[in-house]
Parts: structure tokens; sequence; C-alpha cells
């Protein structure tokens, strides 16, 4: 590629031509043969700006809040895993970037860098994204070590008592760095994923059809097995639980109808945000209309909605809203055919 990039999508490539084949096949790909990931890039590129005419667009305001915190564009970093694979900084040097671009960075539980070297790397609003497992003191454990370091905000994963099945990463036979958040309550240990190997640690660590596995070096939690680490019993009642174990904010992410938009409210949660999980979870888990239900967060894996690269991409909204005549977020039309709706200003529903 010739020159600096200057869209995303010349990002992306930048990204397939400088990283091993593995690492690029897991940041990029999806559930099984991946027909909902290409769902999701061609449902937004059905959705268009309505243009306005005679607006005052000399001065543009692109920030917004999410519960209560300003940000300069409408824009998170999603909680995504293994960011060494792609620097050699991790989520350390992620956190900066969002630091710098006055924006939100949600943690993944699997990051290879730890919660505390996180927070510690800069001042910043960041949340923290987790899951339930069977064993409860797991992931009480995280998140009041998230809330001790500062963090914001909980965002609990809900669409995904097992984790998907991802073909290239089994092709690949892909094996996962050490994940540093769990070092103490787990082995670091890898193994070459024998039939003896415990195929529980498999799924909670985030390995599929026990291609690598970690194994037991003494830390005691022979009572998971198979495909029970997360916790597939987990139902609106344990909301009452996550929130007896921490005074953050919690936010349910994998939201994907007004039904369950509803019930999140009723039980008392502080936001929601809409995501069939990047299309890395399942087949078949698509459904864009949401978006016409509700004016909210889109984490649906579009890579211009996905992509980290906050500012080039804020860069590139700032001159599609000046084109288009739009002084401010709080009032762009979208068109998504045959429907059209209002964007909201709050990328949560509070």
């Amino acid at each position: 590629m010739e020159g600096e990039p200057v869209n995303v999508n010349e990002f992306q490539e930048l990204a397939r031509q400088a990283l091993p084949k593995i690492y690029y096949d897991y940041y990029s790909g999806g559930a099984e043969d991946e027909y909902t990931l290409k769902q999701n890039v061609e449902a937004f590129q059905g959705i268009t700006i309505r243009p306005r005419i005679l607006v005052d667009v000399s001065r543009i305001d692109l920030s917004t809040t999410v519960l209560g915190y300003q940000i300069s564009v409408p824009i998170l970093i999603a909680p995504s895993a293994k960011h060494k694979w792609a620097h050699p900084e991790g989520e350390v040097a992620t956190a900066r970037a969002a630091a710098l671009c006055d924006t939100i960075m949600i943690l993944s539980y699997r990051s290879t860098c730890t919660i505390e070297e996180v927070a510690s790397s800069c001042n910043a609003v960041r949340f923290f994204q987790c899951y339930v497992y069977k064993r409860r003191d797991i992931s009480a454990n995280l998140l009041q070590r998230a809330e001790r370091c500062g963090y914001k905000a909980i965002v609990l994963t809900v669409d995904s008592p097992r984790l998907g099945r991802r073909e290239k990463d089994i092709k690949n036979k892909m094996v996962n760095p050490q994940l540093k958040n769990f070092e103490g309550l787990i082995s670091t240990r890898v193994s070459t994923g024998s039939v003896e190997s415990p195929s529980w640690k498999a799924q909670l660590l985030g390995f599929t059809d026990d291609i690598h596995v970690y194994v037991d070096d003494g830390s005691k939690i022979e009572a998971f097995d198979a495909n029970t680490a997360f916790d597939a019993s987990l139902s609106w009642k344990d909301i009452g639980w996550l929130r007896s174990i921490t005074n953050l904010p919690v936010l349910l992410k994998g939201v994907l109808t007004h039904e369950d938009a509803i019930k999140a409210v009723e039980v008392g949660v502080d936001g929601i945000v809409v995501s069939n999980h990047g299309a890395r979870q399942g087949k078949g888990r698509f459904y864009v209309g949401i978006v016409m239900e509700l004016a909210l967060l889109v984490d649906l894996g579009a890579p211009w909605m996905t992509d980290i690269k906050a500012t080039i991409l804020s860069h590139q909204r700032r001159f599609t809203i000046q084109a288009f005549v739009i002084s401010s977020v709080s009032w762009i039309n979208i068109c998504f055919t045959p429907v059209v709706f209002l964007a909201c200003t709050s990328l949560l529903y509070t």
C-alpha cells in the first residue's frame, strides 16, 4: 500500500499484511462459516444518512455522554482479547490511545495485560467486561479488582453460555497467550491438548475443541467440567447477585430484542449494549432491525463501527457529518430502507 492509510479499511489491510495469519484470522474472523459476519457488514452498507441543507456547520459537535461521562465521539472501544498479538504493550497501549481520543475503553476479562496494569497506564474512564462463571468466586474476584482499580462500570456479556465455534481458529490450531487476569486463580501452563487434559479449562479460557488447553498445577478448581465454566444457568434473577458484589453500574452486553431490553430495565440494570458479539459466537444471531426499535450502541462487527483506530475514524465521521450538513450527533437522521429512525445521542439505553 502506497502512502499513509486514509480510512479504516486500509488499516485492516495493513494489519493483514503485518500480522501472522493465525493472529489476523483471530481478530477478523467470525463463528462457523462466517455467514453472520458477512451479514453484519452488508446490513450497515444499507444504512445511509438523510442529508439536510442550509444548516450552520461551521462548528461541529460529535461529543456525547455515556453514564454521565463525556466523550469526544460516539465511539467506544469494545472489549476484545489478546491485544499483545498486535502490539507489544497490548491493552496498555489501547488504553492510552482511548485516553488521547477522549473516549472509553472497555477492558476484556481475557486481556493480555492485567486489570491493574491498564488502570495505572493513564488517567481515563474505563469499563470492565466479564462473564459469570459457575465458580462465582472467580467472577467476584475480577469484578472487585476492577472496582478497586477505579473502573467505572461493569459490562456483563450475557449472550454466550458457551464460546462459539470459530473454524479458522480450529484450523490454525490456535493457542491462547497467558491470560494475566487469571494468575493466582488458575494455571497459566499450556499443554498440547491431550485427551487427559481437563477440557473445562479450554472452555474457560477460550479454546475450542480442546486444541490446546491450560492444565491444573494445584490450584484446585476441579469442580468445573467440559462445558460449564460459563454458568449456563445464568438468568435474570442473578443480576441481583451481581449487584450485591459491586457498587458499579451494570450494563448487559448481547441484547438483541426489545423484550429483553424491557426486562433489563425492569430488573434495574443501568444500560444495555446491542450486540451479536461481532458474529463470533454463533451463526444466525443477527437482527439489525433491533436498531430501528431501540436507538442504542450497536456492536455488530461492522468495520467502521468497531475498528479501534478511533482517531482516523472520528475524522472520517466529521467529514461525513459536515458534508451532510449536520451540526450535532443529537439529530442525525439515518435511513435504513424502508424505515427511517432517529439516532439518539446516548449510546446506551438507560
